[in-house]
């Protein structure tokens, strides 16, 4: 079985926090944190949809302008997620500049930037066009902290605390559906893009009864056949749970705080979670409102994670990344002294 989603860290663990999200079948991809993005290479900015933030500390949103830049003469629509007051600070980034020119460029770069207070998204909408002024102001519900609800998979917040609010995130895919080939080649069907569209409807929850096309090419024509969704269903498919990524960073160890991140990372297939420093230097984790990496690999058992990557280490450890994973993993085992 193919995962449909693939992380991976853009920076070293000692650098600015930043998880990239590609898609397996779709030409788009998802980013946690804006950190910097010198090592993310344009073809990849470009193929983002989404971006959540954390929260708007400079290791954390400087990238937002590479972003910006890159995509800025492009037609696309790009989404942004944060905390309290995040729509102030996009507002106030896209001022810095200034847009003279804009108004002449073929397409209309669009960012709609979200802002999540724990029950609640304001949006708003910055136009290239419009030279980014601020438009279109509205407020929608949250519940249970889903940010965006997509057909295959959703994304979920919920705040911690950094000493300000901060943003932990979950990508949670709805289910996984998997072609049984040899079940295929026993009904005489072929494998082409009318197996895409039957995930797509019955992760919609389109009704068994429905006729649905199953076409191919041969010869140089089109060739169908219509059959019961539901027939489809059983006899090809099967459903198995889907991949759950979670991202933690910059959080104290409080007990509010490992509370919500044991529910809220609970059978993660992976678990990216800052470790900035050693257990010894525990009173300055406190002091910094950051994790030790011997807590975060205990956070990670208790939320009986696959697997966990620890990110986000205080240069003051350079050279010492090994020491910093080995904490983590012994805790994560139930191995710590």
């Amino acid at each position: 079985m193919k995962p449909l989603f693939h992380p991976s860290l853009v920076n070293d663990s000692f650098d600015d926090p930043g998880l990239f999200i590609d898609f397996l079948f779709e030409k788009r991809a998802i980013l946690f944190d804006l950190g910097d993005l010198h090592l993310l290479p344009p073809r990849k900015i470009l193929r983002l949809s989404h971006v959540f933030v954390s929260h708007t500390h400079m290791d954390h949103f400087s990238g937002f302008d590479r972003v910006v830049r890159i995509l800025l003469a492009r037609d696309k629509r790009l989404h942004l997620f944060g905390p309290p007051g995040f729509i102030d600070r996009v507002e106030h980034r896209l001022a810095s500049y200034t847009w003279n020119l804009v108004e002449n460029y073929p397409v209309d770069f669009t960012i709609i930037a979200r802002e999540y207070d724990g029950e609640i998204l304001r949006s708003a909408r910055f136009r290239c066009r419009n030279r980014f002024s601020r438009e279109q102001s509205t407020v929608s519900p949250a519940a249970d902290g889903v940010l965006l609800d997509d057909e295959t998979f959703r994304i979920r917040a919920v705040i911690l605390d950094h000493r300000i609010p901060c943003l932990a995130f979950t990508l949670e895919e709805k289910s996984h559906l998997n072609i049984m080939k040899n079940r295929l080649l026993e009904q005489g069907l072929p494998v082409g893009p009318w197996l895409t569209e039957l995930k797509t409807a019955v992760l919609r929850g389109e009704p068994d009864q429905r006729l649905f096309r199953v076409w191919w090419r041969e010869g140089g024509a089109v060739q169908e056949r219509f059959l019961e969704l539901g027939f489809l269903r059983k006899e090809i498919l099967r459903i198995v749970p889907g991949q759950k990524i979670t991202y933690v960073t910059d959080v104290v160890c409080s007990a509010e705080n490992v509370s919500r991140i044991r529910e809220f990372a609970a059978g993660s297939d992976y678990l990216f979670i800052e470790a900035m420093f050693l257990q010894e230097d525990q009173k300055r984790a406190q002091e910094k409102y950051h994790l030790t990496a011997r807590q975060a690999g205990s956070l990670a058992r208790k939320a009986r994670v696959v697997r966990v990557v620890p990110f986000h280490f205080s240069p003051k450890y350079t050279g010492l990344g090994e020491e910093l994973r080995r904490e983590m993993e012994d805790a994560f085992r139930g191995q710590e002294e």
